[in-house]
């Protein structure tokens, strides 16, 4: 391979952090044809991980690596949601050391790629698309090894939790969750909750939160917060709170936890 093209290569590893995926439609609007791209591979610079996507050669990329270049090379709004984000903002309330599955979340048009998907990342991706929430609100940047990725605040992220509740989320383990949040700020907490279109995510999170006695509750103005109407049978054979009119778990309901 001539020097010139080496010395491309080179710049832009040297300007890239280290553990990351390189998409192929983000290296060609950066000046690198597909046949240069097809060149590194040959040459063992770059390995493919999938149609579109590829890493330097011999490099540990994890999936906060394709994170990485969905949120910053592809402009997505993908990001690490619900328990996985509270886990890698140290507010789990047990850290897994070596989670077997990762939440996902992103936009309601937004879908994963084939190369995200189907690689071998060495957890499972449960990716979620959804709209309930906007995109614009409750994100923080998390600092890793050689770079950073947007993850759901922890307030955001308890919602997200509910969200999934009870089908692909325990509720049991979201009140557990909410337990450790005693620091949220009733500010974004409101905000979220404003503009949250699911009324089942904000019944269950205003019953969770006064349960587990919060003393940031007291600084939400409710009366803002559109609760809907009617009766949402949040689990069978539960018991029925009138307040928030929900079903939700016996234990949870009779303080037996």
């Amino acid at each position: 391979m001539g020097l010139e093209k080496e010395q491309k290569i080179n710049s832009l590893l040297k300007v890239q952090p280290s553990g990351i995926v390189y998409l192929t439609s983000w290296l060609t609007q950066n000046g690198f044809s597909n046949q240069l791209l097809d060149k590194y591979k040959n040459s063992n610079w770059l390995t493919s991980v999938g149609t579109g996507a590829m890493i330097r050669s011999g490099d540990n990329v994890g999936y906060e690596g394709a994170i990485y270049a969905l949120q910053q090379q592809a402009g997505l709004f993908v990001h690490p949601a619900g328990k996985t984000a509270l886990s890698l903002l140290g507010k789990a309330h047990y850290l897994e050391l070596s989670p077997r599955k990762v939440v996902v979340f992103g936009g309601k048009d937004e879908k994963l790629p084939t190369w995200c998907k189907t690689h071998d990342w060495g957890v499972q991706l449960d990716y979620y698309s959804s709209s309930f929430l906007p995109a614009n609100i409750g994100l923080v940047e998390v600092e890793l090894k050689t770079f950073s990725i947007q993850v759901s605040s922890a307030a955001r992220a308890i919602l997200e939790c509910l969200f999934l509740a009870p089908k692909n989320q325990e509720l049991v383990e979201c009140y557990q969750l909410m337990e450790g949040l005693n620091n949220l700020r009733p500010n974004l907490v409101q905000n979220l909750l404003e503009t949250c279109t699911s009324i089942k995510v904000k019944r269950l999170f205003l019953f969770l939160a006064e349960k587990a006695n919060h003393s940031w509750v007291k600084h939400l103005n409710i009366e803002k917060i559109d609760l809907g109407s009617g009766k949402r049978s949040i689990v069978k054979k539960g018991v029925y709170n009138p307040k928030y009119k929900i079903t939700v778990p016996s234990e949870l309901a009779n303080g037996e936890l």
